[in-house]
């Protein structure tokens, strides 16, 4: 049953996500591949390892900072640690086949 309600938050989280947009490039953050883990323990709490597409992002402070604040507005979510992670770097290849298919890419 718990796996159940894990998975219902966990979708809720992507679909989050999904409504920040790197403010360069016209996708979501998820579909671009910047989004590395999430992981949501017994609590209720999510941890997300997230990257961007360069350290010199000019959006590096508010971006990570963006998604945190959506998924803390899920009501079943205590709290979010976001992860600003550099390993592995970002690559085109992390992206959704939809997100490359809508950057002509595909």
């Amino acid at each position: 049953m718990s796996e159940d309600i894990n998975s219902a938050l966990e979708s809720e989280v992507i679909e989050a996500i999904r409504s920040c947009y790197d403010p360069e490039i016209p996708l979501n953050v998820y579909d671009l591949g910047l989004i590395y883990n999430i992981d949501i323990d017994p609590d209720n709490n999510v941890i997300i390892d997230m990257t961007l597409t360069s350290p010199n992002c000019p959006s590096i402070e508010s971006l990570p900072n963006e998604v945190k604040q959506r998924v803390l507005s899920i009501d079943a979510v205590k709290e979010v640690q976001l992860n600003l992670v550099w390993e592995p770097p970002f690559s085109t290849e992390m992206m959704s086949e939809e997100a490359k298919l809508s950057l002509g890419m595909l």
